[in-house]
């Protein structure tokens, strides 16, 4: 069984934020995968549906971004997910806005989302893809991440959104550092650009 989590913010107020960027990817997924991301359990919004005989869990987590570990942990434990079966789908400071990167380990930049992941997981050793939101560092660092985005900004991060069903499916089907190699290849970067 494999549990892959978008994170954000919940409620109205933080739909179009930056911070929101795994929220929109996992929606862009289930979207074009006809999936409902509907029940609820452990204040977290999530679907089953299972691929190559292989459960998988989309998951939102409902709770603020730096309580969202909490949600994660409870999911791992009721459903006996060992940690290299996550993969955390994030906004990312350090990425170009348009662009994403994929790791299998790091810290959590100072990322509220991660660090309480890791707290609660007790590992930095976890599956993530990060959504650039570049850094404007003439802004506040939280006004600037819950700050909405532009349109521009986001038919970039739409065009990111784009890939959500291919590198989600490659995930659920490749070895993660052949994903890795694939994704943050110059070619994919190319790609991003045009």
């Amino acid at each position: 069984m494999k549990l892959i989590v978008g994170l954000g913010n919940p409620g109205k107020e933080y739909e179009n934020t930056r911070h929101n960027a795994g929220f929109r990817f996992i929606d862009e997924y289930a979207k074009r995968k006809n999936i409902e991301i509907n029940k609820e359990k452990f204040k977290g919004l999530y679907t089953i549906f299972t691929k190559n005989n292989e459960k998988i869990i989309l998951l939102k987590p409902q709770k603020y971004m730096n309580l969202s570990g909490e949600v994660v942990k409870q999911f791992m434990d009721f459903y006996k997910i060992e940690k290299e079966d996550i993969l955390i789908i994030v906004d990312d400071l350090d990425t170009e806005i348009g662009h994403l990167k994929l790791k299998y380990k790091g810290s959590s930049a100072g990322h509220n989302g991660l660090k309480n992941i890791e707290e609660n997981i007790k590992s930095r050793e976890y599956k993530r893809v990060k959504i650039g939101i570049s850094n404007n560092k003439n802004k506040d660092k939280i006004d600037y991440v819950i700050g909405k985005v532009s349109k521009e900004e986001l038919d970039k991060m739409n065009k990111v959104n784009n890939y959500a069903e291919e590198l989600i499916d490659d995930y659920l089907t490749m070895n993660f550092d052949n994903v890795m190699n694939k994704y943050n290849s110059k070619d994919y970067e190319n790609e991003l650009s045009r």
